[in-house]
């Protein structure tokens, strides 16, 4: 009998697929990916293939993200409920209000927001480059959505005036400081990294601060042996993958579970039914094209 799996890779085939998996999906899924890594990281790569279906194992916001950067390919999402909690936090309503309060300044996004929330920004940016998006651009007035942790992670590290939104990433909110200093306790010798989206408190008790991206490269390239590592618990497959003979170490609280309701099943599902398309009107994909561009061009 044809296992889950074996189905999986022979529908591949046949349809021209690509698997993608963000790194807070479960390991179960991460291997069946054919790329693993961030939501922009990964809408690039699919971009790059000859591929003419993308199956993106993660939420929402992240299909509609690598349908705005490949229109000409089919992109279907597992789970089609599976929403951002943070995305849902500011809609494209939102940002032509506060554009009306904040005339003078531009908008920067977060990637980890909505497609049509995308239209309305001047600039999109990651949790990796956000700095560098701030400081590149030509206003010294920023609102900045919608994660209040990583924006003010920003502001604290540029001279601009930046107006913050109330948004924020629940798995990265309720990672406290008593968390960490339990964990510091039991392993005292752990390096401690760090992911902007946790609140400001918490950042100051890291060695490093970054995307999962550098976290993973910042664990690859260290001496130590052990870490304790403040984001979401899928990145620990990830990580011991990569470096054999470490230890992570996370906080319990720290999984969200929207990441988890993808299945291998469920990747079965959409490549046997074709099912769950992300599906965008033209101009939305044409207005939501430009901030992410923009980002993309700014960084060279």
């Amino acid at each position: 009998m044809t296992s889950v799996t074996e189905r999986i890779q022979q529908l591949k085939k046949e349809k021209n697929a690509v698997i993608l998996a963000h790194n807070y999906t479960s390991s179960e899924v991460q291997d069946l990916a054919d790329f693993v890594g961030d939501s922009l990281g990964l809408s690039k790569t699919a971009a790059k293939t000859d591929a003419d279906i993308i199956v993106f194992c993660g939420v929402s916001f992240m299909g509609e993200t690598a349908k705005i950067l490949s229109p000409g390919k089919r992109v279907f999402l597992p789970e089609p409920e599976a929403h951002c909690a943070m995305a849902a936090m500011c809609n494209a309503d939102q940002i032509r209000q506060i554009r009306k309060k904040y005339p003078d300044h531009a908008v920067v996004g977060y990637v980890n927001t909505t497609a049509e929330a995308k239209t309305e920004m001047d600039v999109c940016c990651t949790s990796s480059n956000a700095l560098n998006v701030v400081n590149s651009i030509d206003s010294d007035k920023i609102v900045f959505v919608p994660d209040v942790n990583l924006g003010t992670y920003v502001k604290e590290n540029t001279n601009k005036e930046i107006v913050l939104w109330d948004g924020f990433c629940p798995v990265h909110q309720c990672i406290t400081i008593k968390q960490v200093m339990d964990l510091k306790k039991k392993y005292p010798d752990a390096k401690v990294l760090a992911h902007p989206e946790c609140r400001m408190e918490v950042l100051a008790l890291a060695d490093d601060i970054g995307s999962t991206e550098k976290i993973l490269n910042v664990a690859k390239e260290s001496d130590a042996k052990d870490f304790i590592i403040l984001t979401e618990i899928g990145m620990l497959h990830r990580l011991e993958t990569a470096c054999p003979g470490k230890s992570f170490h996370f906080p319990a609280q720290a999984a969200c579970m929207t990441m988890k309701m993808i299945e291998p099943e469920s990747i079965l599902r959409v490549l046997e039914d074709e099912c769950n398309e992300i599906v965008l009107p033209k101009e939305v994909i044409e207005k939501a094209y430009k901030p992410v561009k923009k980002m993309t061009d700014i960084l060279g």
